[in-house]
C-alpha cells in the first residue's frame, strides 16, 4: 500500500517542485492522485504536473501526468497508471502558478497533492 504526499499542505506563490517519493512496493502499479485546493484568490491559475524516475535523478523529457488547469478551491483526482513496464521508482510535483493582471499581487494557492493505491472494485460490481 501506498499513501503518500507529492506535496503536503503548502503555500503556493511561485513555480517549484516537491520533494521524491520514492514508490517502493507500489513500482508497476495503477494509483490515484488527489490535489486538493483550499485556498485560492481570483484572476489566477495553478498547473501541476507529476514527474517519474527510475533513479531520482533523470526525470525524462515529459511529465507522466497533467493535472487540469484549476483556477478554484476543490479536489480533483487523476489515474496514474505505472504498470506499462517504465520502471519508474520516484515520483515528484512541479507546478506553475500565473496570475492574469501582471499589476496584481503575487499568486496564492493552499494544495495539498496525494498518491495512493487505487481502491479495488466491488466484486458484486
Amino acid at each position: 500500500m501506498i499513501h503518500e504526499f507529492l506535496l503536503p499542505e503548502t503555500n503556493v506563490r511561485e513555480a517549484g517542485s516537491g520533494p521524491e517519493v520514492d514508490l517502493g512496493e507500489a513500482v508497476h502499479r495503477r494509483l490515484a492522485v488527489t490535489l486538493t485546493i483550499t485556498r485560492t484568490s481570483g484572476q489566477q491559475s495553478l498547473d501541476i504536473s507529476i514527474w517519474g524516475s527510475p533513479d531520482g535523478i533523470y526525470w525524462g523529457s515529459r511529465p507522466l501526468v497533467k493535472l487540469p488547469h484549476q483556477f478554484y478551491c476543490g479536489t480533483w483526482k487523476t489515474v496514474l497508471d505505472l504498470a506499462d513496464g517504465r520502471g519508474i521508482h520516484y515520483l515528484r510535483a512541479d507546478w506553475h502558478v500565473s496570475r492574469w493582471r501582471p499589476d496584481g499581487p503575487k499568486p496564492l494557492f493552499t494544495v495539498e497533492l496525494m498518491v495512493h493505491d487505487m481502491l479495488p472494485l466491488a466484486a458484486s460490481a
